[in-house]
């Protein structure tokens, strides 16, 4: 069964093919991606109009280099899989209006696929994993730790009550006058900084509950940056780094052995438990060796996604569509996309 797969929820243009009857090393046929940095970097963050603007000016031709690449035509897919949400709205559009249309020319299913579904089912794309598996769930706009039952079934143990931590590290990079985008930015940085020169928050650390929170971390490090000279020298900007990227993987660390320990208490004899990390903050590579050291204390395999299906892909919106068409959950065409769409509607 192949699968066309359509991203266009940020910045982030992506068309990717996928066949779910091969094995997971070779069930992504072609996955093309293009990059929007360029256009967004000079506003030091992604500008909504511009970013939907270019999706419609890319999307055919990537969708195009995708089916050349995969060996295959319209003619070969079984189903058409776009983004339907959450994201920016005007690019979320885009792509789920051209899904609509070759859907409904060749008369395909149609998938609209929750963004974040697409996120949590990626280690079964590469991995094969079984139901169910403990997911953090970490990007630019969200934070969560869910058990992953099934498909369009996920239990929320936990969330950020305010900002999400690739929004954090975004904006502690431009407090510290580092490039967009911030995680890899602050990731390099760090690599050369001291983690212990500032003495940072740890907030939410050994509260009860799986709840996450970074806005009065980054309110620390906006004051501990005041407090140094106006520009800030390359040791000082890497100390900050270190310490803030320190801090925040502490946090993880905490909040996802509570959640562990909440998921063998709900699984009771399950024989190997497993952590999924993924989203784009699960490209970090302190904060997976990290998070690895915290899942083996706690007799869970540590998994992970490759970086490039951690960031937004199409892939991984393909893979969702898969997972749903096997079940019959295909969607209609008056589907209307969303800005917002938590994971917990799905189960409705």
């Amino acid at each position: 069964m192949i699968i066309l797969g359509i991203e266009t929820s940020c910045d982030e243009t992506a068309a990717s093919v996928v066949d779910g009857a091969m094995e997971p090393a070779r069930r992504i046929r072609a996955n093309a991606v293009l990059s929007q940095l360029s256009e967004h970097a000079p506003h030091g963050g992604v500008v909504p109009e511009i970013a939907a603007r270019a999706h419609l000016e890319h999307l055919d031709e990537l969708i195009r280099r995708a089916l050349t690449e995969a060996g295959v035509t319209l003619g070969d897919v079984g189903g058409i899989a776009a983004t339907g949400g959450p994201g920016l709205i005007g690019g979320v559009i885009v792509g789920v209006m051209t899904a609509k249309a070759i859907a409904s020319a060749l008369k395909l299913p149609f998938l609209a696929v929750n963004h974040l579904e697409a996120h949590a089912l990626t280690a079964r794309l590469t991995d094969d994993l079984p139901f169910p598996y403990l997911l953090l769930l970490v990007s630019g706009g969200h934070c969560q730790l869910l058990s992953v039952e099934g498909v369009g079934k996920y239990r929320r143990y936990g969330t950020t009550v305010d900002d999400a931590a690739g929004e954090a590290f975004d904006k502690v990079a431009k407090l510290i006058g580092l490039p967009y985008p911030g995680g890899p930015a602050v990731e390099h940085a760090a690599l050369n900084g001291d983690a212990k020169r500032f003495a940072l928050p740890r907030p939410m650390k050994g509260r009860p509950g799986c709840d996450f929170s970074f806005s009065g971390l980054k309110t620390a490090v906006r004051h501990a940056v005041a407090a140094l000279p106006e520009t800030l020298s390359p040791k000082d900007r890497d100390d900050v780094a270190a310490s803030f990227q320190a801090a925040v993987a502490e946090v993880m660390e905490d909040r996802s052995t509570r959640a562990m320990q909440r998921f063998l208490d709900e699984h009771n004899g399950i024989t190997a438990p497993t952590l999924v990390v993924s989203g784009g903050v699960a490209a970090n590579q302190y904060l997976r060796g990290v998070l690895t050291k915290t899942a083996e204390k706690q007799g869970f395999r540590f998994l992970a996604p490759p970086p490039k299906l951690c960031t937004d892909n199409a892939a991984m919106i393909a893979w969702a569509g898969y997972e749903r068409l096997r079940l019959g959950l295909v969607d209609t065409l008056d589907f209307a996309p969303r800005p917002r769409w938590p994971l917990e509607e799905l189960g409705a």
